[in-house]
């Protein structure tokens, strides 16, 4: 991409950049904000009192099924940063850091002590995750004690225009699905982002500049 701005996202993907529908391009070039209602459930019995203690851990509220919602997406050449918030103030920070190059190399996500190691799938536009590793404070865990995370995100056009779709489950054999959010988002223009949060992309910068001289 002769010209173009890059970013971890940009180099990590290379040519297949181009692959993304052309909004998530946008997106992932030059970062934004994405804001909306989602729906939030878990699931029944066994199941759903494993998937509300993850979403307590993880922050998610998961008191009524349809929240306000915006997620912050910043890059620079080294990550990227996702700010996901919920309209009760809770919040679900998740650093990504990639290695290698797409086809053959992932991402590491840290979200809290977990970190996960995730490979993408590319379809139609659209950019899905795959789970290839857990870690806990450094300690690796065999995935199958783990809950499966199916996250997926791809551009869809409805009566109100194109919107950013959405989705993250967590299953887990034999329980079923304990967790799920998912939605679809609009752009919101980058004055009203920073007019809400003045100081987010200074946050980041603070936190990237803070971790790349402790690490």
């Amino acid at each position: 991409m002769p010209g173009a701005l890059q970013n971890a996202a940009t180099q990590w993907f290379g040519p297949a950049f181009d692959r993304l529908h052309p909004l998530l391009q946008a997106l992932h070039r030059s970062g934004g904000t994405l804001g909306g209602e989602i729906a939030i459930s878990t699931g029944t019995g066994l199941a759903g009192r494993i998937g509300r203690r993850l979403a307590r851990k993880l922050g998610i509220p998961v008191d009524r099924p349809r929240r306000g919602f915006r997620v912050d997406i910043v890059h620079d050449e080294q990550q990227m940063q996702w700010r996901r918030r919920f309209d009760d103030g809770s919040e679900l920070l998740s650093i990504f850091r990639p290695v290698g190059q797409y086809p053959d190399g992932h991402w590491l996500e840290s979200t809290g002590p977990a970190r996960m190691k995730l490979g993408v799938d590319l379809d139609g536009g659209g950019w899905r995750w795959r789970l290839l590793g857990v870690d806990v404070r450094g300690l690796p865990l065999p995935l199958f004690l783990f809950p499966r995370t199916d996250a997926y995100k791809r551009i869809e056009r409805d009566e109100n225009g194109e919107r950013y779709r959405f989705a993250v489950v967590f299953s887990l054999f034999p329980f079923g699905e304990l967790l799920r959010y998912e939605g679809a988002l609009h752009a919101i223009p980058a004055d009203s982002a920073s007019s809400a949060d003045p100081a987010g992309a200074a946050v980041f910068a603070a936190h990237s500049s803070a971790e790349r001289v402790t690490t």
